[in-house]
């Protein structure tokens, strides 16, 4: 029955409305898919989160002098590094009279990252930027402040450090 009121009324529309009547349709039915199944621009729009992996930049949160770091190697894994986990990288960015300067390779705590990190109560914490605290490789800070929220999840990666010298914690 619906079939043939639809036909009917599409026949209708033909006639009085021109081929006017054949676009309505279609953008009728258009909206039906979108409304069903993600768009191409939509796809476009949300940005696609990773790992921190090789060759990522990271903003640097502490005051040892780096402002900016490549990563060179994720302590991890093969897939990349997360929230709370080391990586080695390249300082590319640095201030002048700072405790590291550019070209020197140190170590750093992940504690932003802009994938997606679930927790054990259901909710998801993600941040807009990827960030580390330069560290030594005995695991100490360089730097004697951290900037910007950090997550709780670093007390179980055992930087409680990094939280006591935080100015929030998220």
């Amino acid at each position: 029955m619906a079939a043939f009121l639809r036909s009917k009324c599409l026949s209708v529309g033909r006639t009085l409305m021109g081929s006017l009547g054949n676009n309505l349709y279609g953008a009728a039915s258009s909206s039906v898919e979108a409304a069903t199944r993600p768009s191409r621009c939509d796809a476009i729009s949300q940005q696609i989160r990773t790992f921190i992996q090789m060759r990522t930049n990271l903003k640097v949160v502490d005051n040892s002098g780096a402002k900016r770091v490549m990563c060179i190697q994720a302590k991890r894994g093969k897939y990349g590094a997360r929230l709370g986990d080391t990586i080695i990288g390249s300082v590319k960015e640095a201030q002048p009279r700072g405790k590291v300067k550019k070209g020197d390779v140190v170590y750093g705590v992940v504690v932003r990252a802009a994938m997606k990190k679930g927790r054990s109560d259901g909710s998801e914490v993600q941040f807009d930027d990827n960030a580390i605290v330069l560290v030594n490789n005995k695991g100490e800070l360089i730097g004697t402040r951290v900037f910007g929220p950090v997550p709780h999840e670093l007390r179980k990666k055992k930087h409680l450090k990094i939280l006591a010298l935080a100015e929030h914690i998220v």
